[in-house]
Formats: structure tokens, sequence, C-alpha cells
């Protein structure tokens, strides 16, 4: 069998084989998640996965991909209702369509988990046995969890029925223009928008979150100045990341309140030995 295979249109196929061959863990990665997506990898999965595996999903649950139907938090439920262990994540901006069974076999592909990303649309990839290519791409993915929110079972429970209001509400203003309408979706659209602000935050104070944050992309990149730290923390975190809002002492605007938490994280690191300030860059400490 060859380490890496292009896979096209009927790429599923090889998802398929992925899913049958997992019995202790399958991690998706993908933004858009349908309740077709989710019906044909549960008609794949093992007994034995079902039982005692864990699925770790990594996808994005802002609130307007499930006003436009692209994202179903129901159908990431079904997930969790059929797989005694589960780990969901959401990540705003999420891009990536990766597909890993442990460390046997990767999936890297355009497609989303979707009708259209397995049945209809012309999609493109590639299928990984090597073990250590798929051991490389499954610690990548994992380390984008880091940056995510993670959802228990309880908080995504809450955040579907939410969810359901926000597409209600958004068909609502679609199909009339009346002003209670729109009022109407704009407070279900913050609504969700804050539900998430508090998953991003659980870990504890915006600094906290980005202390994280800050770790992982001095990892990834390499020494980086604070506006270059800025604009990936902005990336990753935007919403949390509201350039409306300063931080105001006494009256004094100070900029950017984010941008403080950014500070403040970069400090706080410092302090523990973890990063250092080296000629206008900051370094992982060896």
């Amino acid at each position: 069998m060859l380490p890496t295979r292009r896979l096209s249109r009927d790429w599923r196929n090889q998802l398929g084989d992925l899913i049958r061959d997992s019995d202790d863990e399958i991690v998706v990665v993908t933004p858009y998640i349908s309740k077709d997506g989710v019906e044909f990898v549960l008609s794949c999965i093992t007994d034995r996965m079902k039982s005692s595996g864990t699925v770790l999903i990594i996808t994005d649950l802002s609130p307007m991909p499930i006003c436009q139907g692209s994202t179903d938090p129901s159908a990431i439920r079904l997930f969790v209702e059929a797989i005694s262990s589960s780990e969901i994540y959401h990540l705003p901006k999420l891009h990536a369509k990766v597909y890993v069974s442990g460390v046997k076999k990767a999936i890297v592909t355009s497609g989303n988990l979707t009708r259209g990303g397995l049945y209809n649309n012309y999609e493109y990839g590639i299928c990984m046995d090597d073990p250590a290519a798929v051991a490389n791409i499954r610690r990548d993915v994992l380390d984008y969890a880091a940056l995510g929110a993670l959802v228990c079972r309880q908080r995504l429970l809450d955040y579907c029925e939410i969810a359901k209001a926000v597409r209600r509400s958004f068909q609502e203003q679609l199909s009339g223009i009346s002003k209670s309408a729109r009022d109407q979706f704009q407070k279900a659209y913050r609504t969700a928008e804050d539900e998430l602000i508090k998953l991003r935050l659980v870990k504890g104070a915006m600094h906290t979150v980005f202390e994280d944050a800050i770790l992982f992309f001095l990892t990834r990149n390499g020494p980086l100045a604070t506006p270059e730290i800025h604009c990936l923390i902005e990336s990753a975190y935007p919403d949390l990341c509201d350039n409306t809002v300063d931080r105001v002492i006494n009256g004094v605007r100070f900029g950017k309140r984010w941008k403080h938490a950014v500070r403040t994280a970069q400090q706080h690191l410092k302090k523990k030995e973890l990063i250092n300030h080296i000629d206008g860059k900051w370094h992982i400490k060896k």
C-alpha cells in the first residue's frame, strides 16, 4: 500500500475506511459539520469505538455559519450521544479539513463533513498511512485544539438551543422586513456570541487564555516581536480582540484592552521563566 494517495470527489470512501479502521480515537477537524456528515461517520464507526473510543472534534461554532446552515450544533450532539468519550473544541476562523485515525491514517482534504463535502462537491486531498507523518499531523491539529475553547456536554446542549433560536430568527428576518424581526435576530445573534466568549474564557481571565496562545505561536513561528504577536492573537481570537474597547483608568484611555491583556500575559510568562525578551523579540526560554 502506498503511504500517500490522492483523493478526489469520491474521497468519502477513504474516509469511511479510516473510520472503520479506528478502534480508539478519531480526530475530526473541519469548520462545517452537518447532520448528513455526522450520520455518515456514525454509519461507519465500529461498536468498539462507540463503547470505548474517543472522538475529538475541532470546529467553528460561530453564529454566522449556523445562520447559513453550514454548521449544525445539534448534529455534533449526535457524536456526544453515540460515543462514550468525546471532546469538542470551538475555534473561530478554522479552515483546515483533517481527519485522523489515531496514528494509523490521516486525510487532509478540501472536504467538510457536510452533504456537499461528502457527496456533491469536487474535492481534492491526500490520504497518508505513514505512522510518522500521521503522528505529526495529529500533533499539529491537537495544537490547534489548545487554541480553541473546550465545549463540555452541557454547554453543547445549551448552545444547541441558542443555535436553534439564531437560525429561526435569521430565517424570520429574511422572510420579512419588520424592525421587530431584525431586533430579534440581533438579540439572538449576540446571545450566541456571548455564549462562545464565555467558553473561550473558561480557562480564566483573558490574559490567561493569551498565555497559552503566545507559547503556541512562539513554538510554531520562532521569536516574535510584540506587534507580530498582536496580529496572531487577533487572528486566533477575533471574538476577544474588540478594537472598539479601550482600557480606561481614571478617565484616561490607555489603548485597546485586549492588547493590555497580551502585555499582562507576556509579563506573566516572563516571570514564570517560560519566555524572555531579547533584541526586541520574545523567545521561548531554553
